[in-house]
């Protein structure tokens, strides 16, 4: 298993003059995870994608070593995966041809299993291998968050991002979301932006985004 280090050093993101948020640090290593709490429109999603380097910070930095060799932020869509509402699908494609297009761009190739096998197994993780050749336009909102689970999770990330993962989700949704956070948290890191209590519960670290105004 490969030794994974994400470390936040004093992180200040603003927006017009206006601070988000400022002074955010932590640290966190392979097993651990943290949820990151606020009011609506508090900035929590904004530091996420700081983390997953979607935004560039005013201040500080985001450090991803993997086996203590230095990620470039370029690289860290290899090592990082997000899921969240405002991550769009193309909905013109099917949930299988989605998944083949982002397959290609992340995944390095296994000998041991074809693409169309490890593609069926991810489809039948989220429950969604019998809608395989439907195109996403005419998926429910439920679904289509189950896809970007799909995504987020496509090339065994060592990091995972989870920005309001229960969007949109019903009893079953919530099940597989929860299922593969507890497994993340086994191996990688975790990190949850919500308000859900249930979410925090799976996390050891709780910050609440509003102590960093």
């Amino acid at each position: 298993m490969n030794r994974i280090s994400l470390k936040c050093e004093n992180l200040e993101k603003s927006f017009l003059n206006k601070v988000v948020f400022k002074e955010v640090s932590f640290e966190l290593l392979n097993g651990s995870s943290v949820a990151i709490t606020g009011r609506n429109g508090s900035g929590k999603s904004t530091l996420l994608k700081v983390i997953a380097n979607l935004l560039i910070p005013n201040k500080g930095k985001v450090v991803l070593t993997n086996n203590e060799e230095k990620v470039v932020p370029e690289k860290f869509h290899f090592h990082v995966g997000m899921i969240a509402p405002y991550i769009n699908l193309y909905d013109e494609l099917t949930a299988l041809e989605n998944l083949e297009f982002f397959y290609d761009l992340k995944c390095k190739k296994d000998v041991n299993i074809s693409r169309n096998e490890y593609l069926k197994e991810l489809l039948n993780r989220v429950n969604l291998y019998q809608r395989r050749n439907d195109q996403v336009k005419n998926f429910s909102s439920g679904m289509k968050q189950r896809m970007k689970l799909a995504f987020a999770v496509i090339n065994d990330p060592p990091v995972l991002i989870m920005d309001e993962p229960r969007t949109n989700l019903d009893t079953e949704g919530i099940s597989i979301v929860y299922k593969t956070a507890e497994e993340k948290k086994r191996s990688g890191i975790l990190i949850i932006a919500t308000n859900e209590p249930e979410d925090t519960k799976l996390c050891d670290t709780i910050i609440s985004i509003e102590d960093y105004k």
